[in-house]
C-alpha cells in the first residue's frame, strides 16, 4: 500500500509540482491550500508525512505544525518545511515547533525524496 503525504501551500504549481513528483515515486498525496484547510483534512487517516509551506494566508506553516503536533494521531507524523524562507531564526521557529526538515524553493526532486524517504515510517 502505498504512503500518504500531505502537502500545504498556497501555491497552486507548487502545489501541483511536488504532488508530480511525489506520486512518481509511487506515493498517495493529499494537497491542501493553507494550514487551516490542512486541519480540516487531518480526521484521523493516516498520513505518513506532512510537507508543508512556511509562509501562507489563514495559517501560517509554524502555526500549523504547532496545530497538527497537537492531535493525537499526528503528533509524531513527520513535517518537512518547503519554502522561500531561509532565515536561521525561522529554521529554528519550525524545528522548535517540531518540524524534521527545512528545504528550500525551488528544490531539487531528488533532494525532496532523498529526505522524504528518510523520513516515511514504514
Amino acid at each position: 500500500m502505498a504512503k500518504t503525504i500531505l502537502i500545504v501551500d498556497d501555491s497552486a504549481s507548487v502545489r501541483q509540482l511536488v504532488s508530480s513528483v511525489l506520486k512518481g515515486a509511487g506515493y498517495d498525496v493529499v494537497d491542501s491550500c493553507d494550514g487551516q484547510d490542512a486541519l480540516n483534512k487531518l480526521t484521523g487517516q493516516r498520513i505518513h508525512l506532512i510537507i508543508s509551506d512556511v509562509n501562507m494566508p489563514k495559517m501560517d506553516g509554524i502555526s500549523f505544525v504547532k496545530s497538527v503536533k497537537q492531535l493525537p494521531n499526528y503528533k509524531f507524523t513527520p513535517i518537512i518545511m518547503l519554502t522561500t524562507e531561509s532565515q536561521e531564526a525561522k529554521k529554528k521557529e519550525a524545528q522548535a515547533a517540531g518540524a524534521k526538515a527545512w528545504l528550500i524553493k525551488p528544490f531539487n526532486p531528488t533532494q525532496m525524496l532523498s529526505a522524504v524517504e528518510k523520513l516515511v515510517q514504514p
